[in-house]
């Protein structure tokens, strides 16, 4: 065995830290003053930014801080997740807040934190949660420099710095498709759009037409665990509907010899209309042409448009949105396919102008999902970054 192998040596050093020898192994709770929740400080009554599990939430009676600390979600969806704060602001007691003894550290912390996964840490089945002892017993690698930890801190924030011009650039992707969204539809009692291509402007008013004019509803599959298998018949549930798209990261396959499988199709859209969130109901997808040979769950339906670019776009309006909420109501977890049927949108009369409004919408949808897989490029390339700038034991 090499004898530098369970070295506390990373394996990326910058030049001038070379020779400055191993790391240090030493517990969170010796680096700060305390690790508690929000609860553990008196509450007032302020006008700050309050953080709680999902970020920045409003003001409430709160307990408040002054300075530079580390958040940690402690309870709910989020916990382990982390932020880096500074100034005044407040904190609700589901937030574990570490006051770190030396604050020219903090952001090499913070990122010693981030490489751990704390969410690895969070138990429950109930309630996730994470507690302010898990982080005190922490075991993080430190060097004995605290130029060569800056150092690592500077070269990681510069590359969140990048991630997060890039995340603005999405974010105006998605409010310029909303912002065409508004003005390529007519607005609610309205026959015609705010804006219409040069070519359609002399034509006829808009038309009211039910869903069901537009295509048709292909049922899900019904199946047991028994019919489970590691390869077959891909079945497509809400978890492969992420952010408007077919994500194939998480995959139940079934038998292929399974009776009442609907078969996908290209262009078909794949809508979520029942699930324990409500929240996620109504979601949807497009079917790309590539997808292995797949069907949908019972919990899922699929509308087989005539024109399924447009059709789709017809789902990402406030037309949509509106009838998905009206449908639940303050109870219901579902959308019954007869009422879904009959959802009215407003459509233009000539098809040309429905597919010239298509492709419009479908170029931003490819600009936008081009933006988001460049994120997803740049957050690989700060793993992989990570995992070679702080030691690595090897067993």
């Amino acid at each position: 065995m090499n004898k530098t192998e369970n070295k506390l040596v990373p394996e990326l050093r910058f030049p001038e830290f070379i020779n400055d020898g191993e790391w240090k192994k030493t517990e969170l709770d010796k680096l700060a003053h305390s690790i508690s929740s929000g609860k553990d400080k008196n509450s007032i009554e302020g006008k700050y930014k309050l953080y709680g599990s999902t970020g920045i939430i409003g003001t409430s009676n709160i307990s408040s801080y002054n300075g530079k600390f580390i958040l940690v979600a402690r309870v709910g969806a989020n916990a382990g997740l982390l932020n880096k704060v500074s100034g005044n602001f407040g904190v609700t007691d589901n937030t574990l807040v570490i006051d770190l003894k030396k604050l020219n550290i903090i952001d090499f912390i913070f990122y010693s934190l981030e490489k751990t996964k704390l969410n690895n840490l969070v138990f429950g089945s109930g309630q996730p949660l994470i507690t302010g002892s898990q982080l005190k017993n922490l075991k993080l690698f430190l060097p004995n420099s605290e130029k060569e930890q800056q150092k690592i801190a500077d070269c990681l924030s510069s590359l969140d710095g990048v991630i997060s011009i890039h995340n603005d650039k999405l974010e105006a992707l998605k409010n310029h498709k909303k912002g065409l969204l508004q003005n390529l539809f007519p607005q609610e009692g309205e026959t015609v759009p705010k804006y219409r291509f040069p070519e359609f402007k002399n034509d006829r008013e808009w038309e009211e037409k039910e869903l069901n004019e537009l295509g048709k509803l292909i049922n899900g599959l019904t199946y047991s665990p028994n019919d489970v298998r590691e390869k077959g018949l891909l079945v497509l549930r809400s978890s492969n509907v992420q952010n408007g798209l077919i994500d194939l990261k998480d995959c139940v396959y079934v038998r292929t010899d399974i009776k009442g499988a609907n078969l996908s199709q290209p262009n078909d859209i794949l809508v979520c209309v029942r699930n324990g969130s409500k929240a996620l109901i109504g979601k949807n997808a497009m079917i790309p042409k590539k997808l292995p040979i797949a069907t949908h769950g019972t919990f899922m339906t699929v509308f087989r448009a005539k024109n399924p670019y447009f059709a789709f776009q017809l789902f990402q309006t406030v037309f949509y949105e509106k009838q998905v909420s009206g449908d639940l109501g303050a109870t219901i977890n579902s959308i019954n396919g007869k009422n879904f049927l009959k959802y009215v949108f407003p459509v233009p009369k000539n098809p040309k102008e429905q597919q010239k409004i298509a492709d419009c919408l479908s170029e931003v949808d490819n600009l936008i999902t081009a933006q988001a897989d460049k994120i997803e490029q740049l957050k690989a390339h700060k793993k992989g970054l990570m995992q070679r700038l702080f030691p690595q034991l090897k067993a």
